[in-house]
């Protein structure tokens, strides 16, 4: 695929469409997870759930794909409630996966540009991400979309799959806050 242009912070890369993930895009969303997953670097979960759990786990208002002009799927972004609490009603946890084939392409900069302003409208004032400190472009995708490194969860989960099986790893804790927020 031909390498395009960047986004501007809020716009889709030139040749990526970003729209709500259904279920149609499963099949598509999957594979890209389990592509993220074998790196040993997305995940302490050994593989991807099936549709019924992801979809009962994950927002439906605040969840996006991006697909190129084919209708392949380039990437996902959606978020999860971080408690059941409803004082904690606001918090939500982000996972965005890019297909390998995509990265560097401004994907990843579209979907979290896209769930951003879901989140944003719809009320969520905290939106946080777990990244292995050894994902530096996930780190820089995080960053550059306003998240902060609040802290490191030192041997959260030991690793039972990929390159890094049996080693116990820490997870950076980062957050954005909602633009308007006032602290």
């Amino acid at each position: 695929m031909a390498r395009v242009t960047a986004p501007t912070p809020g716009r889709p890369a030139p040749d990526v469409r970003v729209v709500p993930l259904t279920a149609e895009h499963w099949p598509g969303v999957r594979e890209v997870y389990a592509l993220g997953i074998a790196t040993g670097e997305a995940t302490l979960e050994p593989e991807p759930p099936d549709w019924d759990r992801f979809d009962a786990a994950k927002l439906p208002e605040h969840r996006f794909v991006a697909l190129d002009d084919d209708g392949r799927v380039l990437g996902w972004v959606a978020v999860a409630p971080t408690s059941e609490r409803a004082v904690y009603a606001g918090v939500v946890e982000v996972s965005v996966y890019v297909h390998p084939d995509a990265h560097g392409r401004g994907v990843g900069r579209s979907l979290l540009a896209a769930l951003l302003d879901s989140t944003d409208r719809g009320g969520v004032w905290t939106v946080q991400a777990g990244v292995f400190p050894e994902n530096a472009a996930s780190l820089a995708l995080h960053t550059g979309a306003g998240f902060r490194v609040v802290g490191r969860r030192e041997r959260l989960g030991r690793m039972s799959h990929g390159p890094r099986a049996g080693t116990w790893r820490d997870v950076l804790l980062l957050e954005r806050r909602r633009a308007d927020d006032p602290d």
